[in-house]
C-alpha cells in the first residue's frame, strides 16, 4: 500500500470497525467480481481477503520473499465467512484486517471486515486461522523469530 493510498484511506478510520486501528484498503467492485445475481461473487470476497492479508503482511514487514528465505509460510486451516449485505458493480468497499492472535509458536488468526462507506454498513466479515509450515515440506514448523516478532507485535491478543 502506497503512502498516497494510506493518506486517502485514513479518512475511513472513523467507520464502525470491529476493532481499533484497522489495516485498510479500498476495493472497487468491477464487472469481473459480479455473479449471475448481479451481486459480488462469493469467490471475489475470498480472493480480496487473501489479497488484503498479503497487503497487510507486506505493510508490517513480511513479504513472500521473506517466507521463501525462511522456508516458512502461514497457511490457512479454517475460514469463517459471513455475508451480511450484498455489494454491486461500481460499489467501493473499505476492507480491513487485524491479526487477532499469534501464539508465537505455530498459529495465528486474522479477522476481516468490509464496510460500504456510503452507508456505513458492514457488508462482509470473516475469521481465518493459520498454521506455520515449511514451504519445502508443508509440515508444521515453529514460527521463525521474524514471524514471532512481526506478527506477534501487531496481534491484538498479545
Amino acid at each position: 500500500m502506497t503512502n498516497e493510498n494510506t493518506k486517502d484511506i485514513a479518512q475511513f478510520s472513523t467507520l464502525n470497525w470491529l476493532h481499533a486501528h484497522p489495516f485498510m484498503s479500498e476495493w472497487k467492485i468491477a464487472s469481473s467480481n459480479i455473479d449471475h445475481y448481479k451481486h459480488t461473487n462469493n469467490l471475489a470476497y475470498l480472493a480480496r481477503l487473501e489479497q488484503l492479508a498479503w497487503e497487510h503482511s507486506e505493510f508490517i514487514g513480511l513479504t513472500f520473499v521473506d517466507y521463501q528465505a525462511l522456508d516458512r509460510a502461514m497457511v490457512i486451516t479454517q475460514h469463517e465467512l459471513n455475508y451480511h449485505l450484498p455489494s454491486h458493480l461500481g460499489d467501493t468497499l473499505i476492507c480491513a484486517t487485524w491479526i487477532m492472535s499469534c501464539d508465537k509458536k505455530f498459529r495465528l488468526s486474522r479477522q476481516f471486515q468490509y464496510i460500504n462507506p456510503k452507508n456505513g454498513k458492514t457488508i462482509f466479515t470473516a475469521k481465518t486461522q493459520f498454521v506455520c509450515v515449511s514451504l519445502q515440506t508443508g509440515v508444521p514448523k515453529k514460527m521463525p523469530d521474524a514471524f514471532q516478532k512481526i506478527y506477534g507485535h501487531v496481534a491484538l491478543g498479545s
